[in-house]
């Protein structure tokens, strides 16, 4: 398979031109972009296992007495999934989403004693790495998973994780970036006290609260 310049392909419009151009069916589509991702995420597979970055991380945020986790632009959708594994096993775990939860206000608090999981991917946005130099700063670790361990907030994260994107399509690909997501967050789960209890009693909450549907016969 060729190698795709990742990092050469700023924006989308520019990646859209340069694989997507010239004329395929969509069958042909499909299997160069199955191709790209299978071989995408036995890199990133090989490179995680083989660095240990998950495992580091996990530590760190099962450590932490409080854990934050963020993502702006398309990567509010890594930390999103991400935030809302890690509450089901962990107390104390904050989306930072701008809104409801506002970088100046964790900032303002942040203690050695506090973690967060920053999702950082090209272009990158200059809000993000402005919050992880601060929390660091502040005292606080950052878990820090990106694209490239390039990245301009690299050097204020305690750990790197770096998960190759590279794609045939005009945009970067997230399946590598999900993948890793699920491992951290089933090892920190695997190692957090009290993980069990806490599932259990959510469990209980939502069927009381009747969240989901439930059909006779199916588990």
């Amino acid at each position: 398979m060729r190698v795709i310049d990742n990092q050469g392909l700023e924006t989308p419009e520019q990646r859209l031109g340069a694989r997507l151009s010239r004329r395929s069916s969509a069958e042909v589509l499909q299997d160069r972009l199955m191709q790209q991702e299978s071989a995408n995420l036995e890199e990133a597979f090989t490179h995680l296992r083989d660095s240990g970055a998950l495992v580091e991380a996990a530590g760190i945020i099962v450590a932490a007495r409080r854990r934050f986790i963020i993502g702006l632009g398309k990567s509010a959708g890594y930390a999103a999934l991400i935030a809302a594994d890690l509450q089901t096993s962990l107390s104390r775990v904050t989306l930072i989403d701008g809104a409801s939860v506002r970088p100046v206000d964790v900032l303002a608090e942040v203690g050695d004693s506090d973690a967060l999981v920053a999702f950082s991917f090209r272009r990158y946005r200059e809000d993000t790495i402005r919050i992880v130099r601060e929390f660091a700063t502040a005292g606080g670790h950052v878990v820090l998973i990106t694209d490239t361990e390039h990245n301009p907030a690299a050097d204020s994260a305690e750990q790197v994780v770096v998960v190759p994107t590279a794609s045939e399509s005009y945009a970067d690909s997230a399946t590598a970036v999900a993948a890793a997501s699920l491992i951290l967050s089933t090892l920190v789960t695997a190692s957090a006290k009290g993980a069990r209890r806490r599932m259990e009693t959510r469990s209980h909450i939502a069927e009381r609260l009747g969240l989901y549907h439930h059909q006779e016969g199916h588990l």
